[in-house]
């Protein structure tokens, strides 16, 4: 595109000046830009990518400082300004269902296309490169899922912000949000003052937000340079089937939902576009977290429902990881030769429902739980997970972009479906 020149009218003898497309100043084009630039630099310079790491992990550091007190300045200013608690109670309830509901259908459908297209029929294990999983194995063992509802209920609640422990901040954040609810027009002042604390923080995620091409460019700059495009080939067609998947699940499941909604799915994704390439780059959910409860309120939710809902989504509403972890146990087993019959499947899903619940929404957690499920199957090799480490950073970004656009879908449907939701940007 050239640039055009048009006639300064202040200055004296209009001379001409630069006006440079929009598109420069664009934060979709420069994300864009910088993941392809990462993938290059990956590609040809391995060792330079592998050194790109810190970059990323500097970056999602720096919103990682945010989320704790952004989550709970949202949920607390969202509740104590609330006239009925028991409205907000209906909105979390609801939104637990959905979560509960549509996360069942992923791990079902995981199974389903899995048995279809039997991606790990047939491979020869002798010529895959088998990486080291015995970390998440002995990570899986140390908690039970009884250990992770307990562990909601944070003993410190100082600690669990320490932690980064988003449900342990989430639960104190609504108990802290009804006891300023409860103290009716002694808690306005209080809340105004958490207002402005909340603007200063969204005005600091602006400035981190600016680092987000650079970010995006550490992350796939990695990926490339550290496990080599070369170890696709052997793990195509399950890398495929989990692509496909997803997708599906997008386009027709959730597609379906925004349908008897009556809430558009792509106007959503045209809206949070940045979101979903920010994610590409970065391989983490948590990267968009506090971005994306301001943009939801923006785009027409409540306070109350963006801010409970998002982030209790990225512990319970895991759509893409519900998704990759059914159909890799199916994979495992079909490498190894292992029959499962219709009801042990069906044993898997109920294993899943409740170990993908403490899953969270960044790399590496889906090893941990498929370690844990593994173990509850000694027919399957848990060796098996091995083979899945060479491929696991390249279906991680189709995963979290899933987690995101599912989380996005729930908060709009519940939101409606409470009338919490007025189309502000439509306006």
């Amino acid at each position: 595109m050239i640039p055009s020149f048009v006639p300064d009218p202040a200055a004296e003898g209009h001379p001409v000046q630069l006006v440079r497309p929009k598109f420069y100043n664009n934060l979709t084009f420069r994300v864009l830009v910088a993941i392809a630039l990462g993938a290059l630099v990956g590609a040809f310079f391995p060792k330079t990518g592998e050194a790109m790491q810190p970059i990323a992990k500097t970056f999602i550091n720096m919103i990682k400082m945010v989320i704790a007190p952004i989550i709970f300045l949202t949920i607390v200013t969202g509740i104590g300004k609330v006239s009925d608690i028991r409205q907000f109670g209906r909105i979390g309830g609801k939104a637990l269902l959905y979560f509960i509901t549509v996360t069942t259908f992923a791990l079902i459908i995981g199974l389903v296309v899995g048995n279809l297209i039997k991606p790990g029929a047939g491979l020869d294990t002798a010529h895959l490169k088998s990486g080291d999983v015995s970390e998440y194995v002995e990570k899986s063992k140390e908690k039970t899922w009884v250990d992770h509802i307990t562990e909601i209920v944070p003993p410190n609640a100082l600690g669990a912000f320490a932690e980064g422990n988003l449900l342990q901040v989430l639960f104190f954040s609504i108990l802290f949000g009804v006891g300023v609810a409860q103290l009716g027009e002694t808690g306005q002042s209080l809340l105004k003052t958490f207002d402005k604390i909340l603007q200063v923080l969204f005005k600091i995620m602006a400035m981190i937000m600016v680092l987000a091409p650079l970010g995006a460019f550490g992350g796939i700059a990695y990926t490339v340079g550290k496990y080599g495009l070369a170890t696709l080939k052997p793990l195509a067609m399950l890398m495929l089937t989990v692509y496909i998947t997803m997708a599906l699940f997008i386009f027709v499941v959730l597609n379906l939902i925004c349908y008897f909604s009556k809430v558009s799915l792509w106007k959503l994704l045209g809206y949070i576009k940045e979101e979903i390439l920010i994610v590409l780059g970065t391989s983490s959910s948590e990267s968009v977290l506090p971005r994306m409860i301001d943009k939801m309120e923006r785009y027409g939710c409540s306070k109350q429902a963006a801010g409970l809902i998002i982030p209790t989504g990225y512990s319970f509403n895991l759509d893409g990881t519900s998704i990759y972890l059914s159909m890799s146990v199916l994979f495992i087993a079909q490498v190894f030769g292992v029959h499962l019959s219709v009801q042990e499947q069906i044993y898997i899903i109920g294993i899943l429902i409740l170990t993908s619940k403490g899953a969270a929404g960044v790399t590496g957690s889906g090893f941990i739980v498929l370690a844990s499920t593994l173990s509850s199957f000694p027919q399957i090799p848990i060796e098996g997970l091995g083979l899945l480490v060479g491929v696991d950073r390249f279906m991680s970004e189709a995963r979290a972009i899933t987690n995101l656009i599912g989380n996005a879908v729930a908060t709009v449907v519940v939101a409606k479906s409470e009338n919490e939701f007025t189309p502000l940007i439509h306006k």
